[in-house]
């Protein structure tokens, strides 16, 4: 048997030869702001949504189970892997999943989200917030470590939900348009607002590290509500929390990823919190918003989820001038500006993921 070895970036090398690896993928690559031979594409919500086969296999099964499942939780996440060619799979889950492992009583509702029987008012609420390890989400190792073995040389992306989104819907009892009992709590009761972003930051911080310990390439920490805020509030409520999620996984050897929806004003600051790729909604071009973010990180996006309903024409155009704008940074993971849509159709799904690979095959385009 030829002898193996192991090269800087952690790929395996037979003979003194680098071997590819998901460590050394396009998208890994990306994200650490180096060349690769192609820019990467993979979407939000792939895992789900769109595909058939994913209605299929989910039919007669709650979300939280199905999130409790690892035989589920591979099949969904291999499912966008195997159809559309993308260059990262991202773990199948959902943000209240570390959460409801925490000890908060909730379900997610069809058709509603998140729906959390007893929300957060006081001290006393913050504190039913147990610690979690490796020992409380036993199936979401079981399913990274079966995905890392399954997908080869395809990164696999692991994520949880940042502590403001998450601490919204304890505060709310469920999703809000407005946010105005968690901006209520804020301004109105500071130190509880605080202890109770620590103690989720706490548990995300461990969620994440038990996907790193798994065997995941990189991680995205989604914070899917900051853009109800200004910065200032942002940087004040915000900011040290998400900080500690991000710094805390310093040491972790992967990418991190940090994305919101509505964060325009807010990218500069989201730049600061420790992440190595800012994800980027449809409505700032990734130019702009690299000049907010600065040259030390790479984005991701940023394609306006609905244009994929259009015609092919232009979802061209429109991929060009994102994969355009996104010459300006120094690397680039192309997807959409928010999630896949329910009603997209997968074929113009892999025909952008073809696109994208043809158009930037021989360097960026």
């Amino acid at each position: 048997m030829a002898a193996m070895s192991t090269d800087s970036t952690g790929t395996a090398a037979r003979d003194g030869q680098p071997t590819t690896g998901p460590g050394d993928s396009a998208f890994v690559r990306a994200c650490r702001r180096q060349a690769g031979p192609h820019t990467p594409v993979w979407f939000m919500r792939q895992a789900g949504r769109s595909l058939p086969e994913y209605r299929e296999i989910r039919a007669n099964v709650g979300m939280l189970e199905s999130c409790r499942r690892p035989e589920l939780v591979t099949e969904i996440t291999l499912q966008p892997v195997r159809r559309h060619g993308v260059d990262a799979a991202i773990l199948f889950s959902d943000i209240v999943v570390p959460v409801a492992a925490a000890g908060i009583e909730l379900d997610i509702v069809p058709g509603t989200g998140p729906v959390v029987a007893q929300p957060i008012r006081d001290a006393d609420d913050v504190e039913r917030i147990r610690p979690i390890g490796r020992d409380d989400v036993p199936y979401v190792d079981e399913a990274v470590t079966t995905l890392v073995a399954e997908l080869g040389d395809t990164p696999l992306i692991g994520f949880a939900g940042a502590p403001f989104t998450l601490a919204s819907y304890l505060v709310e009892g469920g999703p809000s348009r407005t946010h105005a009992r968690t901006k209520a709590l804020m301004h109105g009761d500071p130190q509880l607002w605080h202890a109770l972003c620590a103690r989720l930051a706490e548990v995300t911080l461990a969620f994440l590290r038990v996907q790193v310990a798994a065997g995941v390439s990189a991680v995205q920490l989604f914070d899917s509500w900051a853009g109800a805020l200004s910065e200032a509030d942002y940087r004040r409520y915000v900011l040290p929390h998400s900080t500690t999620v991000l710094s805390g996984l310093a040491d972790a050897g992967v990418p991190r990823i940090h994305f919101g929806v509505g964060t325009a004003e807010l990218l500069g600051a989201m730049g600061e919190a420790g992440a190595d790729v800012v994800g980027v909604d449809w409505r700032t071009p990734l130019d702009v918003a690299t000049r907010r973010i600065g040259p030390d990180r790479a984005v991701q996006g940023n394609l306006d989820p609905a244009v994929l309903l259009a015609p092919w024409p232009v979802v061209e155009a429109e991929v060009r001038r994102v994969l355009e704008e996104g010459r300006a940074a120094p690397g680039h993971v192309f997807n959409l500006g928010h999630g896949v849509l329910p009603e997209t159709d997968p074929d113009v799904l892999t025909r952008v993921v073809a696109l994208v690979h043809e158009l930037t095959a021989t360097g960026r385009s």
